[in-house]
């Protein structure tokens, strides 16, 4: 009997580990049994939907349930492509998923693999938008260095022609002006390369990190009509990671979204951020498969990213404002692809949605000179 639970015991904690979302029905298609990688892709809970109808959780899925039935009762398996999944919430995923009967067990009368095709294409997302911010960070550290030299001999000789300048003479204003120009462009080169501080990952919790940015930036909202929300989910577990540069990659979202709120686009008096924290499993990122990964979504309701730069907001000197450089929101897709994590950006006129992911590593997978700021050398 020992033996028995004990095999039991593994093969649901192999199902809980798999990518693939997998929901095992009864012979009347009601629910006995879901993974982990289901619950998160179907946002539904186990417990909650345990011997519910498979109607009640694919909603309008008439023929998927013929098609299914007709499995069983021929006992054949079969996969459907690029077909439609309505689920609770108004949430919809296009999937692919595979029906195989199962003949041996008892109360187990259907297995359902589902693989959404969403997600597939975020991961292609995910690892084409890190290997190209990897190639802008190169070009950029390489035109760093080819800007700072000539900078540095302007200044330099604007040093010396100052003091060869008679006193008084109105020469030494044009003088200051090549000085005062050289420094303001050295600054937005260090800008652009980063802070060159190595990064010090410790045991944090995220939570101490978006109050941080909260308190920072509701001092700076306070006579203007916005209003910081939260909606954290308190079981997150602590992650390794340097908090200084993660409350850097916060801010710098969250006042882009201030900014947003203040824009003349903007259709309502009451702005609105919304700070909210949730744990997933089994998320890939890139290429990389995590068991635990953290989510953070900053969301605000002003008029949402234009659609010509949606694609490319994480890259340097990209703003929707004319007074914008274009780099904090660069900045904070550097830092937080340092910690393994990535960002992901929803937008449309009222709900602009930043999503983080940062997974939940032990201490050894950040070794301490994995990187020197944005773009360390």
């Amino acid at each position: 009997m020992n033996n028995v639970l004990s095999s039991q015991t593994l093969y649901k904690r192999l199902m809980d580990n798999l990518a693939t979302a997998v929901l095992i029905w009864d012979e009347t298609l009601r629910l006995c049994y879901i993974n982990l990688a289901a619950e998160n892709l179907l946002a539904i809970s186990g417990r909650q939907f345990d011997q519910a109808f498979v109607g009640d959780i694919l909603l309008n899925a008439e023929q998927d349930i013929a098609d299914i039935r007709q499995a069983v009762s021929e006992n054949h398996s079969f996969t459907k492509r690029k077909t439609q999944l309505h689920l609770l919430h108004g949430k919809s995923l296009q999937v692919d998923y595979t029906i195989t009967p199962l003949n041996d067990f008892d109360e187990a009368a259907v297995l359902m693999e589902v693989q959404s095709i969403n997600y597939a294409e975020r991961i292609s997302r995910d690892e084409n938008l890190i290997s190209t911010h990897e190639t802008t960070r190169e070009l950029i550290r390489g035109l760093a260095h080819e800007i700072k030299n000539p900078l540095g001999g302007i200044r330099g000789a604007a040093q010396l022609l100052a003091a060869e300048l008679p006193d008084n003479t109105d020469l030494t204003d044009y003088t200051n002006v090549i000085i005062e120009e050289a420094d303001r462009l050295h600054k937005l080169v260090d800008r652009l390369v980063g802070s060159r501080r190595p990064m010090e990952f410790k045991a944090m919790n995220i939570h101490e990190v978006l109050e941080r940015v909260r308190n920072l930036v509701e001092a700076e909202v306070r006579d203007r009509d916005i209003a910081i929300e939260r909606d954290y989910d308190p079981s997150i577990p602590e992650l390794q990671g340097d908090a200084e540069q993660l409350i850097q990659a916060v801010l710098n979202i969250v006042r882009n979204a201030v900014q947003a709120l203040e824009s003349p686009h903007v259709r309502h008096r009451s702005g609105l951020i919304n700070l909210r924290t949730r744990i997933m499993r089994n998320v890939t990122i890139g290429t990389v498969y995590h068991r635990l990964v953290i989510r953070i979504d900053i969301t605000d309701n002003g008029p949402g990213v234009p659609p010509e730069l949606i694609d490319n907001i994480f890259f340097p000197m990209i703003s929707g404002r004319a007074e914008g450089t274009g780099l904090g929101l660069s900045i904070a897709h550097s830092i937080i692809n340092q910690h393994k994590g990535i960002i992901e950006c929803k937008s449309e006129p009222g709900c602009t949605r930043f999503a983080i992911y940062l997974p939940v590593l032990p201490k050894q997978s950040f070794p301490n000179d994995i990187g020197r700021g944005q773009f360390g050398k």
